[in-house]
């Protein structure tokens, strides 16, 4: 019996299988992640369908998505972090903060292709613009993405420079337009 007793001292005290242990998992504290910088990127989150922008700058009639974006604010709304599934299989993840002590915007994507960038910048107009370098088989490039709102969507675009930002070329151009939801999950 002093087994017993010791062992359920030992599972209060650590806080385990008790009716307060819930109670410690309560919201961050208030005043976190409330300044307005930290919201300038919040027109970023959402479920969203991926289309490919053409030379014209539209989607044309029809096209299909190419992707499935989910951007959702986590970690007492002070990370986005965003899932983008293409059709074709390639899936990358990325989260992306704002930095007080900096005053810029942080964002790593990692992707099954084992890539990684890791991109820094703000706001510039209404767009959010991030720079960062990463490798591919070509050697190292630096590449250039800004987030635009655009309508109801927003248009991605990225840039890239394999002279150390001499010259910049054109990496992809994409717009996100909300994923319309099945009227039967709504209800």
């Amino acid at each position: 019996m002093p087994n017993r007793l010791h062992l359920a001292f030992l599972v209060a005290a650590l806080g385990f299988a008790t009716p307060a242990a819930p109670a410690l998992a309560a919201a961050p504290p208030a005043g976190h992640c409330t300044a307005p910088a930290y919201r300038q990127f919040d027109f970023w989150l959402g479920d969203w369908d991926t289309y490919r922008v053409d030379t014209a700058g539209k989607v044309p009639p029809g096209a299909p998505s190419v992707a499935r974006n989910r951007v959702t604010a986590i970690l007492g709304d002070c990370v986005l972090h965003e899932v983008y599934r293409r059709t074709d299989g390639y899936t990358g993840e990325s989260f992306t903060i704002y930095d007080a002590t900096r005053h810029v915007w942080h964002q790593s994507w990692v992707t099954n292709e084992g890539e990684l960038l890791v991109a820094e910048g703000g706001r510039h107009g209404q767009a959010i613009v991030l720079t960062g370098a990463s490798r591919d088989a070509q050697g190292p490039q630096l590449q250039r993405v800004s987030w635009t709102p655009q309508g109801d969507g927003v248009r991605e675009t990225a840039l890239q420079s394999r002279d150390g930002g001499k010259t910049w070329t054109p990496l992809f151009d994409i717009l996100f337009r909300p994923h319309p939801h099945r009227a039967a999950a709504s209800r």
